[in-house]
């Protein structure tokens, strides 16, 4: 048996570019996060003795974080800053995988995306290990296009 002439490979894991509305596009070290989850409503009528339905409930949205380096940019800080005073920016944006080629070949879009959560790593004066800025992102929905 010869070998397919189209090979089917799955993607790299690492070839991903991140796009915030209002945010320069930015290298992350990381994405985790992206997960929709719809919960289950069993549902059984009268006339139904031992057995129930199965229907779909609430959809739900993991929160996504992203980390960087830490580096003088401080949109992602700016960004936070606007739920600490009060004045929420919710933003969309896009994970964006790439190919082997650095081309696009997978986007999934986020919805109306505020900054819960803000951190940057632990120092250590004896490490020699880049700063890591962490910022987690409430979403209402994702796409994948």
């Amino acid at each position: 048996m010869s070998p397919s002439a189209n090979r089917n490979d799955p993607y790299r894991k690492f070839n991903f570019i991140v796009e915030i509305d209002g945010i320069a596009s930015s290298a992350f070290q990381s994405v985790e996060g992206l997960e929709s989850t719809t919960e289950v409503i069993d549902y059984r009528e009268g006339s139904e003795l031992n057995t129930s339905r199965k229907l779909p409930g609430l959809t739900k949205f993991t929160n996504i974080v992203l980390k960087r380096g830490m580096t003088g940019n401080r949109e992602l800080w700016d960004w936070r800053k606007t739920v600490l005073d009060g004045a929420t920016e919710r933003r969309n944006g896009s994970i964006i995988i790439l190919d082997e080629h650095r081309q696009e070949v997978l986007r999934l879009n986020f919805l109306n995306a505020w900054p819960c959560r803000w951190k940057i790593g632990g120092t250590d004066a004896m490490g020699n290990d880049v700063l890591i800025e962490e910022i987690e992102l409430v979403v209402e929905g994702l796409r994948l296009d």
